[in-house]
Protein backbone atom coordinates (compact mmCIF):
# COMPACT_ATOMS: atom_id res chain seq x y z
CA UNK A 1 0.00 0.00 0.00
CA UNK A 2 1.54 3.30 -1.08
CA UNK A 3 -1.20 5.83 -1.25
CA UNK A 4 -1.10 8.13 2.00
CA UNK A 5 -4.71 8.25 2.34
CA UNK A 6 -4.69 4.90 2.20
CA UNK A 7 -1.86 4.66 4.85
CA UNK A 8 -3.91 7.16 7.35
CA UNK A 9 -7.00 5.73 6.77
CA UNK A 10 -5.39 2.01 8.02
CA UNK A 11 -3.52 3.62 10.98
CA UNK A 12 -7.05 5.35 12.01
CA UNK A 13 -9.29 1.81 12.01
CA UNK A 14 -6.58 0.43 13.33
CA UNK A 15 -6.45 2.89 16.41
CA UNK A 16 -10.15 2.62 16.92
CA UNK A 17 -10.23 -1.10 16.79
CA UNK A 18 -7.78 -1.06 19.21
CA UNK A 19 -9.81 1.37 21.54
CA UNK A 20 -12.91 -1.16 20.92
CA UNK A 21 -11.19 -4.00 21.73
CA UNK A 22 -9.66 -2.67 24.91
CA UNK A 23 -13.79 -2.54 25.74
CA UNK A 24 -14.92 -5.32 24.12
CA UNK A 25 -11.75 -8.29 24.03
CA UNK A 26 -8.99 -6.73 26.29
CA UNK A 27 -6.95 -9.60 26.03
CA UNK A 28 -6.90 -9.31 22.09
CA UNK A 29 -6.27 -5.54 21.84
CA UNK A 30 -2.91 -6.02 19.45
CA UNK A 31 -5.08 -8.71 17.14
CA UNK A 32 -7.79 -6.25 16.79
CA UNK A 33 -5.59 -3.49 15.80
CA UNK A 34 -3.96 -5.96 13.13
CA UNK A 35 -7.23 -6.48 11.39
CA UNK A 36 -7.93 -2.78 11.29
CA UNK A 37 -4.24 -1.95 9.53
CA UNK A 38 -4.74 -4.46 7.10
CA UNK A 39 -8.46 -4.47 6.33
CA UNK A 40 -7.74 -2.47 3.35
CA UNK A 41 -5.01 -4.15 2.48
CA UNK A 42 -5.94 -4.73 -1.49
CA UNK A 43 -6.94 -1.07 -2.34
CA UNK A 44 -4.30 -0.88 -4.56
CA UNK A 45 -4.14 -4.47 -5.87
CA UNK A 46 -8.13 -5.00 -7.20
CA UNK A 47 -10.32 -3.40 -9.56
CA UNK A 48 -13.04 -2.56 -6.41
CA UNK A 49 -14.74 0.21 -8.00
CA UNK A 50 -16.17 -1.83 -10.72
CA UNK A 51 -16.43 -4.84 -8.61
CA UNK A 52 -16.36 -4.65 -4.51
CA UNK A 53 -17.16 -8.22 -4.12
CA UNK A 54 -12.84 -8.67 -5.17
CA UNK A 55 -11.89 -6.29 -2.35
CA UNK A 56 -11.52 -8.03 1.01
CA UNK A 57 -11.06 -11.48 -0.78
CA UNK A 58 -8.05 -9.71 -2.36
CA UNK A 59 -6.42 -8.87 0.47
CA UNK A 60 -6.68 -12.79 1.88
CA UNK A 61 -5.08 -13.69 -1.35
CA UNK A 62 -2.20 -11.33 -0.69
CA UNK A 63 -1.57 -12.76 3.03
CA UNK A 64 -1.67 -15.93 1.75
CA UNK A 65 0.91 -15.41 -0.55
CA UNK A 66 2.69 -14.11 2.28
CA UNK A 67 2.22 -17.17 4.55
CA UNK A 68 -0.43 -16.04 6.43
CA UNK A 69 -3.05 -18.85 7.43
CA UNK A 70 -5.85 -17.16 9.86
CA UNK A 71 -9.44 -17.67 9.27
CA UNK A 72 -10.54 -15.39 12.17
CA UNK A 73 -8.11 -12.23 10.38
CA UNK A 74 -9.36 -13.12 6.87
CA UNK A 75 -13.40 -13.47 7.67
CA UNK A 76 -12.56 -10.20 9.51
CA UNK A 77 -11.24 -8.50 6.82
CA UNK A 78 -13.87 -9.99 4.13
CA UNK A 79 -16.45 -8.61 6.80
CA UNK A 80 -16.07 -4.92 6.59
CA UNK A 81 -17.34 -4.97 3.29
CA UNK A 82 -20.62 -7.05 3.19
CA UNK A 83 -20.18 -7.36 -0.60
CA UNK A 84 -17.08 -9.58 -0.21
CA UNK A 85 -20.46 -11.94 0.78
CA UNK A 86 -19.09 -12.34 4.21
CA UNK A 87 -21.53 -10.61 6.75
CA UNK A 88 -20.43 -9.84 9.56
CA UNK A 89 -21.09 -12.37 12.41
CA UNK A 90 -19.07 -11.71 15.99
CA UNK A 91 -18.26 -9.09 17.44
CA UNK A 92 -15.22 -8.71 15.70
CA UNK A 93 -16.41 -8.61 12.84
CA UNK A 94 -18.86 -6.37 13.73
CA UNK A 95 -16.77 -3.78 14.94
CA UNK A 96 -14.46 -3.57 11.78
CA UNK A 97 -17.59 -2.89 9.89
CA UNK A 98 -18.54 0.02 12.25
CA UNK A 99 -15.11 1.10 12.43
CA UNK A 100 -14.15 1.68 8.63
CA UNK A 101 -16.71 4.38 8.07
CA UNK A 102 -16.57 5.77 11.74
CA UNK A 103 -12.65 6.70 10.54
CA UNK A 104 -13.39 8.12 7.92
CA UNK A 105 -16.21 10.30 9.48
CA UNK A 106 -14.30 11.37 11.86
CA UNK A 107 -12.55 12.25 9.52
CA UNK A 108 -14.53 14.31 7.42
CA UNK A 109 -15.79 16.30 10.42
CA UNK A 110 -12.55 17.74 11.41
CA UNK A 111 -11.90 19.09 8.18
CA UNK A 112 -14.97 21.44 8.24
CA UNK A 113 -13.34 22.72 11.27
CA UNK A 114 -10.88 26.04 10.70
CA UNK A 115 -7.66 24.44 11.93
CA UNK A 116 -8.95 20.38 10.92
CA UNK A 117 -7.76 19.49 13.63
CA UNK A 118 -9.43 16.37 15.49
CA UNK A 119 -8.52 18.35 18.65
CA UNK A 120 -11.51 20.55 18.13
CA UNK A 121 -14.20 17.82 17.11
CA UNK A 122 -16.82 17.04 20.22
CA UNK A 123 -19.13 13.96 20.33
CA UNK A 124 -21.45 16.62 20.11
CA UNK A 125 -20.69 17.76 16.70
CA UNK A 126 -19.98 14.00 15.18
CA UNK A 127 -23.51 13.17 16.16
CA UNK A 128 -24.83 16.96 14.40
CA UNK A 129 -23.13 15.51 11.30
CA UNK A 130 -24.13 11.70 11.44
CA UNK A 131 -27.96 12.82 11.36
CA UNK A 132 -27.18 15.05 8.50
CA UNK A 133 -27.39 12.91 5.57
CA UNK A 134 -26.31 14.68 3.10
CA UNK A 135 -22.84 15.55 5.34
CA UNK A 136 -20.37 12.47 4.37
CA UNK A 137 -22.90 10.77 2.68
CA UNK A 138 -20.51 7.92 1.13
CA UNK A 139 -20.02 6.94 4.81
CA UNK A 140 -22.14 4.29 5.46
CA UNK A 141 -24.29 4.92 8.59
CA UNK A 142 -26.01 1.98 8.95
CA UNK A 143 -22.30 0.24 9.11
CA UNK A 144 -21.44 2.33 11.74
CA UNK A 145 -24.66 1.94 13.72
CA UNK A 146 -23.77 -1.93 13.40
CA UNK A 147 -21.38 -1.39 16.28
CA UNK A 148 -24.73 -2.03 18.59
CA UNK A 149 -24.08 -5.88 17.71
CA UNK A 150 -21.03 -6.08 19.94
CA UNK A 151 -22.80 -4.29 23.28
CA UNK A 152 -21.58 -1.22 22.34
CA UNK A 153 -23.92 2.23 21.70
CA UNK A 154 -23.17 4.65 18.25
CA UNK A 155 -21.70 6.72 21.23
CA UNK A 156 -19.32 4.80 22.61
CA UNK A 157 -17.72 3.96 18.93
CA UNK A 158 -17.92 7.90 18.30
CA UNK A 159 -16.42 8.45 21.99
CA UNK A 160 -13.67 5.55 21.21
CA UNK A 161 -12.89 6.81 17.47
CA UNK A 162 -12.06 10.72 18.95
CA UNK A 163 -10.45 9.28 21.59
CA UNK A 164 -7.98 7.04 19.59
CA UNK A 165 -7.77 8.59 16.81
CA UNK A 166 -6.80 12.09 19.04
CA UNK A 167 -3.79 10.22 20.51
CA UNK A 168 -2.31 9.43 16.72
CA UNK A 169 -3.48 12.47 15.27
CA UNK A 170 -0.25 13.48 14.25
CA UNK A 171 0.49 10.56 12.06
CA UNK A 172 -3.38 11.64 10.89
CA UNK A 173 -2.20 15.00 10.06
CA UNK A 174 -5.36 15.89 11.98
Amino acid sequence: MKGENYITHSYAVEAIMKGLAKRLAPEDVEYWGIVGLLHDLDEEQCDWQHDMGVHGPTSVEILKKEGIEDKVLFDAICAHNPKSGVKAKTTLQYAILAADPMSGFVKAVAQIYPDKKIASVKHKSVMKRFNELRFAAGANRDYMESIEFTGLSLDDLIDVALEEMGAIADILGL
